[in-house]
C-alpha cells in the first residue's frame, strides 16, 4: 500500500504547474528567511502571546529535531529514489521545471528517508501555532500538508515516512509544551509574581 500510494502521488497524480509548485513549498532555503522575519516581528510587537509562541516553538523544534538525525541513521530507511527510478527527481525552482527520473548519482547523493525532517519541522509549528492562536493558527496546518504531499510527490519520501514523522514530532510538541506550561506554573509565577497575576497559564489563558 504504500508503494502503491507513493506511485499514484509521485507519478501519476501529476501536472506542470504542480512541478512548479512543489519545489517551491519544500524549499527551507526560501521559507526560512520569512520565518526568521516573523519571529523578529513577533518578538517586538507579538506582546506577551507573540514571546511566548517563538519561544516555545523554538525549543520544541530544538528538542525534536534532536531525535531526527539519530533516528535517520538508526532506521537507515532507503529514500524512494534511491531503490527505484521515481519521478520528478530535480525541479528548478522558479524556472521551468526540468523533470527527470532519477538515476544511479540521485541515489548516492540522497540521505536517508525516515523521519522527514520538513515534516517534524512544519508539524511542530503547526501545532504551536494552534494551540497559541487558536483558530488563525490553524490554517498553518495547510501548509504543513502541502510540504508533506511535497515530500511524497518530490520522491523525497515514502507516505508511510510522512505520518509516522506527523505523529512522533506530534507527541514531542506536546510534551514540550507540557513541560513548558509545568515550569511556568511551578517556578515562573513564583519569581515574576506580578507577571503571572496577568499571565497565569502559559497556554490556557490565551484566546483567539
Amino acid at each position: 500500500m504504500d508503494e502503491r500510494i507513493f506511485h499514484l502521488i509521485n507519478e501519476r497524480w501529476t501536472h506542470p504547474p504542480l512541478d512548479l509548485f512543489m519545489p517551491i513549498v519544500s524549499s527551507a532555503p526560501i521559507w526560512s528567511p520569512i520565518f526568521v522575519l516573523i519571529g523578529i516581528a513577533l518578538l517586538i510587537f507579538g506582546g506577551f502571546r507573540g514571546r511566548a509562541f517563538v519561544f516555545c516553538t523554538l525549543l520544541a523544534l530544538g528538542f525534536s529535531n534532536l531525535f531526527v538525525g539519530p533516528l535517520k541513521h538508526t532506521i537507515a530507511r532507503s529514500r524512494p529514489k534511491q531503490v527505484q527510478p521515481v519521478r520528478p527527481a530535480f525541479i528548478t525552482v522558479f524556472k521551468k521545471p526540468r523533470v527527470r527520473f532519477s538515476t544511479e548519482a540521485d541515489r548516492s547523493r540522497a540521505g536517508v528517508s525516515f523521519p522527514s525532517g520538513h515534516v517534524n519541522n512544519n508539524t511542530v509549528i503547526a501545532l504551536c501555532c494552534t494551540l497559541f492562536y487558536r483558530r488563525w493558527g490553524k490554517l498553518y496546518w495547510i501548509i504543513t500538508v502541502a510540504v508533506a504531499y511535497s515530500r511524497i510527490y518530490l520522491g523525497a519520501h515514502w507516505p508511510s515516512d510522512v505520518f509516522a514523522t506527523f505523529f512522533l514530532a506530534a507527541g514531542e510538541t506536546l510534551l514540550v509544551l507540557a513541560l513548558c506550561e509545568l515550569i511556568w506554573e511551578k517556578l515562573v509565577s513564583r519569581r515574576l509574581p506580578e507577571l503571572a497575576a496577568h499571565h497565569p497559564r502559559l497556554l490556557s489563558n490565551l484566546r483567539s
